[in-house]
């Protein structure tokens, strides 16, 4: 994944976790350059892209601000915030891939309906194990369908597949629906995850989408216990 994106990912997460606060001025360039090592024009292109998202403001002669957002806005962003993947919320991390299956197969029924597809349709079979600094975190069974997302390879498997649809294909992914459930491992997942065979674990179902409102994955992540957790945020309507 390209500096500028790492870059922005950890920004944008500062400000939905409320380390850094509405009307805040965040570091200036030049202390961005430093703290993440990399260049002027690197950290601007950054926070260009947090801009265009609504979530800092540059005031000329004065520096860059976190917005002020609204609750409603700010709910909404730190939702869509948890469905932009394991690269995208560990930027400060190094996310590695196992893959277990990569493969284009017929759709297979119970995914059509998931993903609103034709019988005759095709898409991609994945199966990987993901890693954060070398530890086990989440084994991930995907399918995607192909029309969507063009082009993916083995090499976009093993790194970001939401920065190739975002970053290559210039997609937008705007939301999911996700249900939570708990069960026991079994004792594939057990070897992978690194734990003992009827550990619990967290399985999410999740249907992600486009701004086009197409659904473009079906996914089923099984994530250790003591590594996943969900915010949830409630509002009271007046």
């Amino acid at each position: 994944m390209q500096k500028y994106i790492l870059i922005s990912n950890d920004i944008r997460n500062k400000i939905l976790k409320g380390e850094y606060t509405a009307n805040q001025q965040i570091p200036f360039e030049k202390d961005l350059c430093v703290y993440y090592n990399s260049s002027k024009m690197t950290v601007k292109k950054a926070l260009d892209m947090l801009v265009t998202e609504g979530l800092i403001i540059k005031r000329r002669g004065s520096g860059t601000f976190v917005k002020d957002i609204g609750p409603d806005e700010l709910e909404r962003m730190s939702v869509a915030n948890q469905f932009r993947g394991t690269t995208a919320l560990n930027p400060d991390k190094k996310v590695t891939s196992t893959i277990l299956n990569f493969s284009v197969i017929p759709c297979p029924e119970n995914v059509q309906k998931k993903l609103n597809i034709d019988a005759d349709s095709f898409v991609y079979d994945i199966y990987r194990a993901r890693y954060i600094d070398g530890q086990p975190h989440v084994i991930e069974k995907m399918y995607m369908p192909i029309d969507l997302i063009p082009g993916l390879k083995k090499v976009n498997v093993e790194g970001s597949i939401y920065n190739y649809i975002e970053e290559k294909l210039h997609s937008v992914i705007q939301s999911a629906h996700r249900t939570i459930t708990v069960r026991k491992a079994t004792a594939f997942e057990a070897e992978y995850l690194a734990l003992q065979e009827g550990d619990p674990v967290a399985v999410a179902d999740q249907i992600g989408y486009l701004d086009t409102g197409a659904a473009f994955e079906y996914s089923t992540s099984v994530h250790r216990y003591d590594e996943y957790s969900v915010e949830i945020v409630l509002t009271r309507d007046n």
